[in-house]
């Protein structure tokens, strides 16, 4: 059994400790290098206590670590930061980036979303968007893997495989979407105080300004074969973890669960429920699974789709293990069977 050795950069925040967690059991994976550059020269335990007991290595400032001797790295980083990181690392590096930087295929729509120009389009041109259930033969092949959007992943599983076969009106889909806080990241933010967020959800970036909205746009429009465009709400909520995506469609009800159902009959991560059945976060929670419910609207030809899963899990952290898998020629599973937590 080959053992591959990994780098976590960026394994101070939430989805950088979601992977060391994720990797601990990994019949494959040897972490050798772990950053934090604000808490460099810190035991990851004491940053994490739940991550004590694992024996791992301090904390180090990025230009700090020998990553000529690693053979994958995991960039955590925050937004508009991995661009010049991974610009910089050495050139045969393979890489999963788990930051928006390297997600959205066009320059300009980087530019229009993010409101800055891309500081390393050659390597936006060569990155494969890393949903790793539609895009996983480009993802074996490749060096840079783009993780997506937690909100995204949700909003795609649900609605790709009706656009690709036609069974919805792409001009009439709505998207409701519940997130938990820690898809905001650990920065200390008063909006996000215990105070200011328990006992209440409140929607934001309302009316179409949401980033992952590239992202709809990008992977709808491929499915369709023509420009699609979504209404999208999304709302945080007061859960540590958690995306709950509620999406309304045109479509008749049976045909769309029957598609859903047919495009993820063979995927060990996604499961359709029974036609009717309705998913709860909490069957997710601290796991890599996606569960997906259809129900039928009381207006004729209308149905709504349920998709839950895990903002650090298979929403980030999961995803981007289960992508380092192919592109270290694991099994595509490893190291993410473990059940959900319940309760």
């Amino acid at each position: 059994m080959t053992l591959h050795r990994i780098a976590v950069l960026g394994a101070s925040g939430y989805t950088g400790a979601e992977l060391v967690r994720l990797i601990a059991t990994h019949p494959t994976m040897e972490i050798v290098g772990l950053s934090g550059e604000r808490k460099a020269g810190m035991e990851m335990g004491a940053v994490f206590p739940h991550l004590a007991p694992m024996g791992l290595p301090r904390l180090q400032r990025i230009e700090d670590m020998a990553l000529d001797r690693v053979d994958l790295v995991f960039c955590a980083l925050p937004h508009a930061t991995s661009q010049a990181v991974v610009k910089a690392l050495p050139g045969k590096l393979r890489v999963v980036d788990l930051s928006a930087d390297f997600r959205l295929r066009d320059p300009a729509e980087y530019a229009k979303w993010y409101g800055q120009p891309h500081a390393a389009p050659e390597l936006q041109a060569e990155a494969v968007y890393g949903l790793t259930e539609f895009y996983r033969n480009d993802i074996e092949a490749a060096r840079l893997v783009a993780g997506t959007g937690c909100n995204a992943a949700a909003g795609i599983y649900g609605i790709r495989p009706l656009l690709e076969e036609g069974v919805i009106d792409p001009d009439r889909i709505v998207i409701d979407l519940k997130a938990g806080v820690s898809g905001a990241g650990r920065a200390l933010k008063e909006n996000l105080l215990h105070a200011e967020l328990s006992e209440g959800t409140h929607p934001y970036a309302a009316g179409g300004t949401h980033r992952h909205l590239g992202e709809f746009d990008q992977e709808f429009t491929r499915a369709a074969g023509r420009a699609v465009q979504v209404q999208f709400t999304p709302h945080l909520s007061p859960m540590n973890r958690g995306v709950l995506a509620t999406i309304y469609v045109d479509g008749d009800p049976e045909a769309v669960h029957a598609t859903l159902s047919r495009r993820y009959d063979l995927e060990f991560f996604l499961h359709v429920l029974p036609f009717g059945a309705l998913p709860s976060t909490r069957h997710v929670r601290g796991s890599n699974y996606v569960h997906i419910g259809v129900v039928a609207d009381r207006m004729p030809g209308r149905a709504v789709v349920m998709v839950v899963l895990d903002n650090l899990t298979k929403g980030s952290s999961g995803q981007a293990v289960q992508n380092a898998n192919l592109m270290l020629g694991a099994e595509e599973t490893a190291g993410l069977t473990l059940p959900p937590v319940f309760p």
